[in-house]
């Protein structure tokens, strides 16, 4: 979409992970001139150090409003992410199967997310509710496809006093069918600073940074797409 005009600047929540693909979003966002509410979550997960990399992207970016907000999905587990299970270590990325559900996938991780996103919203008179999810470059999470964040829009625009006083709330998925290389690409082209990303579902804290594993799903990934792309990788792998 267009850049709008400064006297018609909307409002718009970012959901920031602290990730490659949210950090991207956040940088699409404000290119399209939506002033950015961020939004950022501790659930219990494993990786919890992506909330610092979230609130430093958050801060570079100039975003004035974000929130960190704290649940734990760990009173349910189901996930390597959550639960006392391994996160699964590859030497590539040729095992994954979109068709395949992995251990770390989070039961209804960005369902929670979108909600309290949409209370955000709506609070704030937001129209336009941005999210990283990818349907190519992914784990086969089912939350992360087309079909349901339309599903999940039309909820939204029935559940919420604003749907029905008629101000329709747009769920946006900018990244929903790029690759993990056209990202990167766009990302840098924003001049998004990837190094201060973190995309590895099992970091090691180490006494300067967290150092990604290197061989988790989303950090093989995340090292092909930067390998596609010609882009220099500047994660810190331990």
């Amino acid at each position: 979409m267009p850049p709008v005009e400064p006297d018609q600047v909307s409002h718009a929540v970012v959901l920031l992970s602290g990730g490659l693909d949210s950090a991207t979003v956040l940088a699409i966002a404000q290119a399209e001139g939506f002033d950015v509410h961020a939004l950022s979550f501790r659930y219990g997960q494993r990786h919890v150090v992506e909330v610092e990399a979230a609130c430093a992207l958050a801060v570079a970016a100039g975003v004035t409003d974000h929130r960190v907000a704290d649940i734990d999905l760990r009173i349910f587990g189901g996930s390597a992410l959550t639960a006392d299970i391994d996160v699964p270590k590859h030497d590539s990325v040729d095992h994954l199967d979109p068709d395949e559900i992995p251990v770390t996938y989070v039961p209804a991780r960005n369902t929670v997310f979108l909600s309290y996103a949409v209370a955000f919203a709506e609070v704030i008179g937001a129209t336009h509710i941005f999210v990283g999810v990818n349907a190519l470059d992914y784990s086969g999470y089912p939350d992360c496809r087309p079909e349901y964040l339309r599903a999940f829009e039309v909820m939204a625009n029935l559940a919420t006093r604003a749907g029905v006083e008629g101000s329709h709330l747009t769920i946006t998925a900018p990244l929903i069918d790029l690759t993990k290389a056209e990202i990167i690409t766009r990302g840098a082209h924003l001049g998004v600073d990837y190094a201060s990303t973190l995309s590895c579902y099992d970091p090691i804290v180490g006494p300067d940074r967290p150092l990604a594993c290197g061989r988790c799903d989303s950090c093989l990934l995340r090292a092909r797409g930067f390998a596609d792309a010609a882009v220099d990788d500047p994660t810190h792998y331990a």
